[in-house]
């Protein structure tokens, strides 16, 4: 009571010190974000050339696209909905700087020459033509009682998307035409072009291969790397990316676990008792005739009801299943994270293989029933009207089924051919049909109602007859029991905070635990997946976060237990780093020198004496065209065929630097293509090729050229 009175005796003072500690607390937030002037803008999700794609509508559109696609990831609707405003945003921006518009006749004139709009039935008249006086009275209608029909209102906005959406592809088209009607071959490109694909030359050389000096006898430097990445830039330019490694630990069920399950499972196969059901013995798996009903409420394995071949059992255990006795149990054993118990039910012979041929009549509600087809009662009238005429007659059911049947058995007689039991599939073959035709004899012809109709079904062959077995599974999943969980999580923390003391080494203490550490590297900022712990979309968030640094170390929950994860490197967006880029550098790098070498070694100008003093042989390849640069013996080889096309017949080159080796030619026949009286269409069909690529080479170049800020990974 003596401290609430000083309380209230400090009342005032209280006050004032919550409010500066409020105060405090706001500042700080305007600090932390940069202060309250500051470029910090959190309604958008990013911006191109300086136009905001504002966060609320981005997020809208992400909804909506989601309810679209069940399957597909949010990070990946989010990447389609950027893709998609980036493009909007840089064309809309090329349009107001154009000048470019679509007046409302245009877009009328789009609208009614959109086949979406001339084949809907609503605007037809009796003729079954368009109308567009039919389609202005009904966007006048919809329009007029939109304030007061909701289902009108609904119908105008459709409307109006649909009208703006119509304006945007038609702006789009006149955008990417302008630029097309720009785009085009000359007579002399086409003309080249011709000559690219059609001049002919044959020709000698000798091949020194790169591979004839070995990789130790030439020396690159990092400098020289280097020097080559500098003077490549495009090639080796990379993204923001970041390493890491991980740890996992699973939350897999303990042999403890497993044993618990086998003892359940076990404790079901005899009759037992459940006081909390009933008093008296319940029928267990070996006693009961009922297995549908037991497995139903027993076991995570339903009953199949159906015979299986041998090949058709789990592998491990189908030699011990098919010995088994009717009645008869083996098990329990331990597959694919359940315990089964499996019970022999019955055996018989059966065929592997049957011919059958049927007569059909589909009816209304059938599955692939044609649009006349009968009722049920009136096929099976006709079905038992015409029974008799074919039951032992096979010219007359040959007759019969060429004439009424529809499918694939028409004019054979009615003959579907032969069946294989072993891989039919009840969700693609009927089962009553099936089952008429394996578990009969050869022979036998019998009324059977299909999903697909009333059928006649003969039997006219069956073959490869062996043992067939109909079993049943009792079978529990191994799940991880609260005690395991709880182990994990004790073993997981205990590596994290190990993993974390000062002077630890995450890979070490990984080790000394007998943990793998998994490494993965070259993460991109809007990457989701992360190999061996599939979609971790938080991890990459966390690797990429201003406050994460390389070392730091996290947990991270999955669906089947936790991952440890370390940041191991940090790549900033530029040009490839030495390490990096050597595995694609010094091939190249070696090859220069390898070149450089050959050269030195042979002075030769004769192809026989290079190929004597290289103890290799002449060659020869022909038909060689620029078009297709293939040397026959070598591969595609562009460098050294354009070069021999600028020999003359009978002219000797020096070394060249090919791909795969260095190489000296001798043409022995040019011939060239006949000449065009015209070569338009050479290059009307180059006009076509470049205009084809037209618009996606101007939107890259357009995306290239903007200053793009990207924000996506901040919200998503």
């Amino acid at each position: 009571m003596a401290i609430l009175g000083k309380i209230r005796s400090k009342g005032i003072f209280l006050i004032l010190i919550i409010g500066l500690a409020l105060l405090a607390f706001v500042f700080t937030g305007i600090i932390d974000q940069g202060g309250a002037g500051a470029n910090n803008n959190l309604s958008a999700i990013g911006s191109v050339n300086g136009e905001t794609i504002n966060l609320d509508d981005f997020r809208a559109q992400v909804e909506n696209l989601r309810r679209g696609r069940q399957n597909t990831s949010t990070t990946q609707v989010v990447n389609s909905v950027w893709d998609r405003e980036v493009r909007k945003t840089l064309l809309e921006q090329q349009y107001e700087d154009l000048g470019i518009s679509i007046e409302k006749d245009q877009i009328w004139s789009a609208i009614i020459s959109n086949p979406q709009i001339t084949s809907n039935p609503q605007w037809m008249n009796e003729d079954g033509v368009f109308e567009e006086l039919k389609l202005k009275e009904y966007i006048s209608r919809i329009q007029a009682t939109a304030k007061d029909d909701p289902l009108a209102a609904q119908q105008y906005q459709a409307w109006i998307n649909f009208e703006q959406s119509t304006a945007d592809i038609a702006r789009e088209q006149l955008y990417f035409n302008m630029i097309k009607a720009g785009v085009g071959a000359t007579l002399s490109e086409g003309e080249f072009a011709y000559r690219m694909e059609n001049d002919k030359l044959d020709m000698q050389y000798v091949q020194i291969p790169f591979t004839s000096i070995a990789d130790s006898s030439v020396t690159v430097t990092r400098s020289e790397i280097q020097a080559y990445i500098d003077s490549h830039e495009t090639t080796f330019k990379v993204d923001e990316s970041r390493d890491v490694q991980y740890v996992l630990f699973e939350e897999n069920p303990s042999k403890a676990d497993e044993d618990a399950v086998k003892e359940k499972v076990s404790g079901l196969i005899e009759n037992y008792k459940d006081i909390s059901i009933s008093a008296d013995s319940i029928i267990g798996f070996r006693n009961t005739t009922d297995h549908e009903a037991f497995l139903g409420e027993n076991s995570d394995i339903k009953f199949n009801d159906k015979f299986l071949f041998k090949t058709q059992m789990i592998t491990e255990v189908a030699d011990d299943v098919s010995k088994l006795a009717v009645g008869d149990i083996y098990g329990p054993y331990v597959y694919e994270n359940s315990v089964i118990a499996t019970k022999m039910v019955a055996k018989q012979q059966l065929a592997d293989s049957v011919q059958s041929s049927h007569i059909i009549v589909p009816y209304i509600g059938a599955q692939r029933a044609p649009a006349d087809a009968l009722t049920k009662e009136l096929a099976r009238k006709k079905i038992d009207s015409i029974f008799p005429l074919v039951r032992r007659d096979r010219a007359k059911f040959t007759e019969v089924a060429d004439s009424i049947n529809a499918d694939g058995s028409k004019g054979k007689g009615g003959d579907i051919g032969w069946t294989t039991y072993s891989t039919i599939n009840d969700n693609t073959f009927d089962r009553d049909f099936s089952d008429f035709i394996f578990f009969n004899e050869k022979g036998d012809i019998k009324v059977v109602e299909t999903k697909f109709g009333i059928h006649i079904i003969r039997i006219d062959d069956q073959k490869a007859f062996k043992e067939a077995y109909k079993i049943a599974n009792l079978g529990l999943a191994v799940e991880p029991s609260e005690e395991t969980i709880s182990s994990v999580f004790n073993t997981t923390t205990k590596f994290e905070l190990a993993a974390k003391k000062d002077g630890a080494s995450f890979l070490e203490v990984a080790k000394e635990n007998n943990y793998t550490a998994r490494p993965v590297n070259k993460i991109g900022e809007f990457d989701e997946n992360i190999p061996g712990v599939g979609n971790q979309r938080g991890m990459v968030q966390w690797l990429f976060e201003e406050d994460t640094k390389v070392g730091d170390i996290r947990r991270f929950d999955l669906a089947s237990g936790y991952a440890v994860a370390q940041v191991t490197g940090s790549t900033s967006e530029g040009l490839s780093s030495v390490e990096d880029a050597s595995a694609r550098v010094l091939p190249i790098l070696r090859k220069q020198k390898k070149a450089e070498i050959i050269k030195g070694k042979y002075a030769e100008t004769d192809l026989s004496e290079l190929a004597k003093a290289a103890s290799t042989s002449v060659r020869t390849a022909n038909a060689v065209s620029m078009q297709s640069p293939t040397i026959s013996g070598a591969g595609s080889e562009p460098k050294v065929v354009g070069y021999a096309f600028g020999l003359g017949e009978g002219e000797s080159s020096a070394l060249i630097e090919g791909e795969k080796g260095m190489y000296m030619v001798k043409v022995t026949k040019l011939t060239e293509a006949p000449k065009l009286d015209n070569y338009s269409a050479n290059a009307n069909r180059l006009t076509t090729q470049q205009r084809n690529v037209v618009n996606l080479q101007v939107f890259n170049a357009l995306k290239d050229a903007a200053e793009i800020e990207d924000n996506r990974a901040v919200f998503y």
